[in-house]
């Protein structure tokens, strides 16, 4: 066929070109300078020449390094399921996330660098997606597909930040940035404060499988995105007691130390993923599934601990290889092939036009994609792929990574073929490398560090006319005189120590549009502190109100810790509903004070839900 390189990859058969071709696969790989042949094309068409598209499932896991799989060498630990995603399909060999978690989530929805996102931090607001970034969610849900994200969102909370603003049918989990509890916990459904159901991985897992059952006759895109193994290290008995007394026969080696007991805790917690990533694909093969749809395995960031990770340099929160590098693996059975490894590089931003190309949706990005279709590499022997460089921004550290060199924070060059672990400039013998890659750094400071604002001026957005939930958690609050955070992560966290009356905490918000709200507070009060009145304010509105039961749990979470968490411990906060309250729309301070404390102390705060009832 004239312009075409006729090209067929291992383990696809050559098919008869009949009427079950799809005219839009033809099309599209024309465009692209080559023909990929799909065995059958039963992905793409039936026998009415109707386009079919595939499910698309991807499962990402937190502070996961890549070092953390049976894969890739990691003797300590057994995850068949991943692998087997990895021998059925394609694997990225070198494939690169953000330092940190927010900013991975956001280039994976995006296909563009987090900071044009607005993501710049972990929490307290900093972790949201500026509102007029496009998802895709929201690309595949316009499509045609069913859309639903499980476990850890971590871009937004309130609408339209949250999840089901953004293009998802259906989320269960919590937009945080971590959990301070994984058995039973507190945890939202569409806006819904409901309990969770046993181990959370596990409960997870079980959304996922049951949005599957529901969707098996439709398109679907489902984000799974598994809570561990971040911190804390919270490993129910049945799991600690298969890794407690495993000999570790590969251990971290470099100047810092490993503690073994958090390296077991978390290859338990990897092992537990992988078993639940098996359920998923029996579920898929019990529902003769795994043809028409893609599977994508991978982690947000580098290991949370010093544990083994190939040799390479950094953990989590560095722009080091080891911070960055994560495992990504493919299986779409019976279209890509099997056992294939990709050497190029590639990161999240360039997974959202992959999957655009290959589920052939209707794709016109409204700005600039910092990412790039991987469909060559995906479908071709020898691709025209030419070197590129990728570049990772996190607290101030910006490195630069092309298919061989590693340019790092400090302008120090590294060969990261021979030396993984960074220990050997290399800028000299290599000039003109280093030399490009300085450069290309010094456009991104340019063109986006130096044009980032200097302060996060976006307010926390309350009342959405098309959603009737806002929830304000104390992580977005803040907190004047003795009222302090019960840790200094704000995630997860809750406010105690409320002994002046004069003190009180804040969001600053804007209300979207006017209109009149129940407002529950979620709340533990010592009995001999009963009777605290307080009062929510906005303008000119107010609500006063009294807690008069106590409710005073103990806390907990270290039932099932196996190491000292840094994380805050929770507790069994229960809702109290305090009134109605009319919110004028406009921006200002929404105010939780106190009117009178007659014991020692007000109330422990978790979490204000307002919910619209007009």
């Amino acid at each position: 066929m004239p312009g075409c390189d006729m090209q067929l990859l291992p383990g696809l058969n050559q098919i008869r070109m009949n009427s079950l071709f799809n005219k839009s696969l033809f099309t599209c790989c024309l465009a692209s300078g080559y023909v990929f042949i799909f065995p059958s094309c039963k992905h793409y068409s039936d026998s009415q020449n109707t386009e079919i598209h595939p499910n698309i499932l991807i499962i990402m896991t937190d502070d996961q390094g890549w070092g953390d799989l049976s894969m890739n060498g990691n003797p300590n630990l057994q995850t068949p399921h991943v692998d087997a995603l990895g021998s059925n399909g394609l694997t990225f060999d070198r494939f690169y996330a953000s330092a940190v978690c927010s900013p991975s989530r956001a280039e994976l929805l995006t296909g563009r660098f987090a900071l044009r996102g607005g993501v710049f931090s972990t929490s307290a607001g900093g972790e949201r997606l500026n509102l007029d970034e496009k998802t895709m969610a929201e690309y595949f849900r316009e499509a045609g597909y069913a859309t639903a994200t499980y476990g850890k969102w971590h871009n937004g909370m309130q609408p339209p930040y949250h999840p089901i603003s953004r293009g998802f049918d259906d989320f269960y989990g919590f937009c945080s940035g971590h959990w301070g509890d994984y058995l039973d916990p507190m945890m939202e459904h569409n806006g819904n404060i409901v309990q969770g159901e046993g181990y959370m991985p596990d409960d997870l897992t079980n959304h996922t499988i049951r949005f599957i059952e529901q969707h098996k006759n439709n398109p679907f895109l489902i984000l799974l995105s598994f809570n561990t193994p971040h911190s804390p290290m919270q490993v129910p008995d049945d799991l600690w007691a298969k890794v407690k007394d495993r000999q570790l026969d590969s251990l971290y080696t470099g100047p810092n130390t490993e503690d073994e007991t958090f390296t077991r805790a978390a290859l338990a917690m990897c092992e537990n993923i992988d078993w639940n990533v098996g359920r998923i694909m029996q579920k898929l093969k019990d529902l003769d599934m795994e043809e028409n749809t893609l599977v994508i395995f991978t982690s947000d960031n580098g290991p949370n601990s010093w544990r083994w990770n190939g040799g390479m340099k950094g953990i989590k929160g560095w722009t080091d290889e080891g911070g960055l590098r994560v495992p990504m693996v493919m299986q779409w059975k019976g279209t890509l092939p099997p056992g294939r490894v990709i050497p190029e590089i590639a990161s999240f931003p360039d997974l959202l036009p992959t999957l655009a190309e290959l589920a052939l949706i209707d794709f016109h990005p409204p700005k600039p994609l910092d990412g790039k279709s991987l469909f060559p590499l995906m479908v071709q022997h020898a691709p025209d792929w030419p070197d590129r460089m990728l570049i990772s921004h996190w607290a101030g550290q910006t490195t630069v990574r092309n298919q061989r060199f590693r340019l790092d924070r400090e302008n120090m060059l590294f060969d990261m073929v021979d030396d993984p672990g960074q220990t050997t400039d290399v800028s000299d013998t290599y000039p003109e490398v280093a030399g490009e890659m300085i450069q290309a750094k010094e456009t991104f400071h340019r063109d986006l560090v130096a044009t980032f604002p200097a302060t996060d001026e976006r307010p926390f957005t309350v009342g959405h006319p098309d959603h009737g939930f806002t929830h304000l958690p104390a992580r977005d609050a803040l907190a004047t005189g003795s009222i302090a955070r019960s840790n200094r992560w704000p995630n997860c966290s809750f406010y105690t120590n409320w002994t002046n009356q004069d003190d009180y905490m804040y969001w600053n918000v804007e209300v979207l549009e006017s209109g009149l709200f129940e407002a529950i507070i979620y709340y533990t009060l010592a009995p001999e502190d009963t009777g605290t009145r307080l009062q929510l304010r906005f303008g000119g509105s107010r609500l006063a109100f009294a807690i008069d039961e106590a409710h005073d749990p103990p806390l907990e979470g270290m039932a099932y810790d196996r190491v000292k968490r840094e994380e805050s411990y929770v507790k069994d906060f229960q809702p109290l509903t305090a009134g109605q309250i009319y919110l004028e729309k406009g921006r200002g301070k929404l105010m939780l004070e106190a009117l009178a404390i007659p014991g020692s102390r007000s109330i422990d705060f978790r979490q204000l839900v307002l919910n619209r009832v007009d």
